[in-house]
């Protein structure tokens, strides 16, 4: 059997038996590699090469750990969740629905924003989520619905909007490998091409709100994370100026050096020197931080070895190219089978940004070869490489909802974040992708 279907099925299986997902990419790549025929030791020699290409995404994550930790300490999203809760407290049972739908309306720009317009990806969500849970509680919102609300912003946005991370997407890597697999087609299509697609993953938003998790459910209201708990701030007008301060230094230091490190670097010490937090909480903060990311970064740099022992069985290729010969000059079992492939490795390597590269090679001829046209190729590729991150056990997609809404104890990260991520998008994903293909 190929051993990328080998990999990827008993990772996403060892997941769901609730087996700890670093444990389950580490087992499963072994075992991967075993079955493609590389020894122990080779198998080993590549997933070790492969994990210190995630270092510099780990320590990028530690680092915006410590500028959350460090706004969650001076009380800016506290501020914010005040007002809120006394506004939920103030309302009647006939505004609470609309609260709710503002409240997720907010997270949802929020997510949409950290990816076009602020791009700080997900290092929002550990600053902004927390305080508000207190809320979400007394909503009695259904925390998975909120998961799908940020992990569609988190994905969709960036499959579709050539700003900030949709720029590097679209046109850094999504255009630049289909024109350097022989695909002729002008940038500025590729996110025409993905629009079709981008509305499947709003048709699963809209399941999921308005369907699978429209009804409420209870939580506890016991703590365990000080980040939870909403207290008085002194001097908020203070905060509400240095935070904003320290935000966009960080945004800027981000932007002009490309840094993640950098950026919450800087926004660290913006606090540190206006003193709303002290400089002998530094080491705390840090420490918190790493803490706080720690799961995600170790997480990531697991799936950098998984993905690398994939592509050292060879069986990436060998799998494209049975279902090459199976499809024959069939477009529409062509572009479902496409679909189906990218979506298998994407769900191993958790990053459509990595994936997008490694299918290109094989999907880009195959495509030319059964005739599809340069926008159907563009959107069966970007799609395929789409595919998976939303519903990826290794993906921040959905490992950065479960760091905020898991900050209490009370959601899982396979059951509450991937599962109902994996069911409204990929589902919807691979059937608007498919229908892309065919009208484009």
């Amino acid at each position: 059997m190929n051993a990328v279907i080998v990999g990827v099925l008993l990772m996403l299986t060892l997941s769901l038996m609730r087996v700890n997902v670093i444990v389950a990419m580490t087992v499963s790549a072994m075992i991967a590699g075993l079955c493609a025929g590389l020894d122990l030791s080779t198998t080993l020699n590549s997933f070790n090469d492969g994990l210190s290409g995630g270092a510099e995404i780990a320590l990028s994550y530690a680092m915006l750990g410590g500028f959350a930790v460090a706004i969650s300490k001076s009380g800016l999203t506290q501020i914010l969740a005040q007002r809120l809760l006394k506004t939920v407290e103030g309302s009647r049972d006939s505004h609470i629905h609309l609260l709710s739908l503002l409240i997720m309306t907010i997270i949802l720009c929020c997510a949409i924003a950290s990816q076009n317009l602020v791009p700080v990806h997900i290092a929002f969500i550990p600053i902004l989520i927390p305080p508000l849970l207190v809320i979400l509680n007394k909503l009695a919102l259904d925390r998975r619905a909120v998961a799908c609300i940020l992990t569609f912003g988190l994905a969709t946005s960036y499959m579709v909007l050539p700003y900030g991370f949709g720029g590097i997407y679209l046109y850094s890597i999504l255009h630049k490998n289909l024109a350097d697999n022989g695909l002729s087609i002008v940038n500025t299509d590729v996110p025409t091409a993905m629009i079709i697609p981008a509305i499947g993953m709003l048709v699963g938003l809209f399941i999921a709100l308005l369907v699978t998790y429209r009804k409420k459910r209870t939580y506890n209201f016991v703590v365990h994370d000080d980040n939870t708990t909403l207290k008085e701030i002194d001097n908020p007008k203070k905060v509400i100026i240095i935070g904003s301060i320290a935000v966009v230094c960080s945004l800027l230091a981000q932007n002009i050096s490309g840094s993640m490190i950098l950026g919450g670097l800087v926004g660290v010490m913006m606090f540190s020197v206006f003193g709303i937090v002290k400089w002998e909480q530094s080491s705390d903060v840090f420490s918190r931080g790493v803490a706080m990311m720690a799961m995600i970064g170790f997480i990531m740099i697991s799936a950098q070895g998984f993905a690398a022992v994939m592509k050292s069985t060879g069986d990436v290729a060998s799998l494209v190219s049975a279902c090459a010969e199976f499809i024959g000059d069939n477009k529409p079992l062509a572009a479902a089978m496409i679909l189906i492939v990218g979506l298998l490795i994407t769900m191993g390597i958790g990053s459509s940004f990595s994936t997008v590269p490694i299918i290109a090679t094989l999907f880009v001829p195959l495509c030319l070869e059964v005739g599809f046209s340069a926008m159907a190729t563009a959107a069966l590729v970007g799609t395929a490489g789409a595919l998976g991150d939303a519903g990826s056990p290794a993906s921040d997609s959905t490992l950065g909802p479960t760091s905020g809404l898991n900050a209490d104890g009370q959601h899982d990260h396979i059951w509450d974040s991937v599962v109902p991520t994996f069911i409204h998008f990929n589902i919807p994903l691979v059937i608007f992708g498919w229908i892309a293909a065919m009208v484009l």
